[in-house]
């Protein structure tokens, strides 16, 4: 009896496992997601063609592609490009202005690239001095935006970009919009790289928030840089993941037990062209 008790117990223990611990194994692959890549990474390199520019994305490996069309082709044109090479498109932009003024409008651009989500990147403010009426303007946009995306099948997602870490009330004002955004209109996009940049730690901050984070946008802070509350540095602060500041192993073992699955490297030098290898060989290189 009591060795049955035993076994009964250390099975209910195995129930309690971390989840990471059940699924992962030494050896796995830290990076288990389709290769992303953030189209603003190649703002340089579209002027020398569309096509030219979707094979370079192509013969790095990429599989996924957030952005919108690039001017010279219709939705439909640029999706069959992208499905030609094997490479689809989950996500796309919009401004807060549009989103705000048009939240419809914004829904009928998107369903025509066939995303599932819709990204905005940032909240009108005054340069450093994101306040809470600023946060106030985005709360109600976001929930009002994000209830006519969702009634188009579409899912809204703020890309958080480091300004809204001000101080508030004990938290920060990033706090404040997530508890006051409504979890069925309004999901969350990390930006590693800008969430370091305004001061937050980027795996504790998708462990605080769990499932409301939906993808990420991956790049890396130069060392010793300086940083503050703008949301904004020089390319030169830009460096390949892995030469930075960032700890990228706990930022993908919390993503991983979120369940995260889009991430998209968004690389802001202006040496993209050499950079993008180095990232994606230390992404590929990390293991449990």
């Amino acid at each position: 009896m009591k060795n049955l008790l035993l076994v009964l117990c250390l099975l209910g223990g195995m129930t309690t496992l971390p989840k990471e611990s059940l699924a992962q194994k030494k050896g796995d692959p830290m990076f288990q997601v389709p290769l992303g890549i953030a189209a603003y990474t190649f703002r340089n390199q579209w002027e020398n063609g569309i096509s030219e520019t979707l094979d370079i994305i192509q013969e790095m490996g990429f599989k996924e592609y957030e952005g919108g069309v690039p001017n010279g082709v219709s939705p439909d044109e640029f999706k069959a490009m992208l499905n030609s090479r094997g490479i689809s498109i989950p996500s796309t932009g919009t401004g807060f202005e549009q989103l705000e003024s048009n939240p419809q409008a914004v829904a009928e651009r998107a369903k025509a690239l066939g995303v599932k989500y819709v990204m905005c990147a940032w909240i009108p403010h005054q340069r450093g001095q994101f306040s809470k009426e600023d946060a106030d303007r985005a709360i109600e946009a976001f929930n009002k935006g994000g209830e006519v995306l969702k009634e188009n099948g579409l899912i809204f997602k703020y890309h958080v970009h480091g300004y809204e870490f001000q101080p508030y009330e004990g938290e920060t004002l990033f706090d404040y919009l997530v508890k006051n955004t409504n979890p069925e209109y309004v999901a969350l996009q990390m930006d590693v790289m800008w969430t370091h940049f305004g001061g937050a730690d980027p795996a504790s901050l998708l462990k605080k928030y769990g499932k409301r984070w939906v993808s990420l946008h991956l790049k890396d802070f130069r060392k010793d840089a300086p940083k503050d509350m703008t949301g904004l540095t020089g390319p030169e602060n830009d460096v390949p993941l892995g030469e930075g500041e960032l700890d990228f192993p706990s930022i993908l073992r919390e993503a991983n037990k979120i369940g995260i699955k889009h991430m998209f490297i968004e690389d802001e030098s202006d040496h993209e062209l050499e950079a993008l290898p180095k990232s994606i060989a230390y992404l590929k290189s990390l293991r449990y």
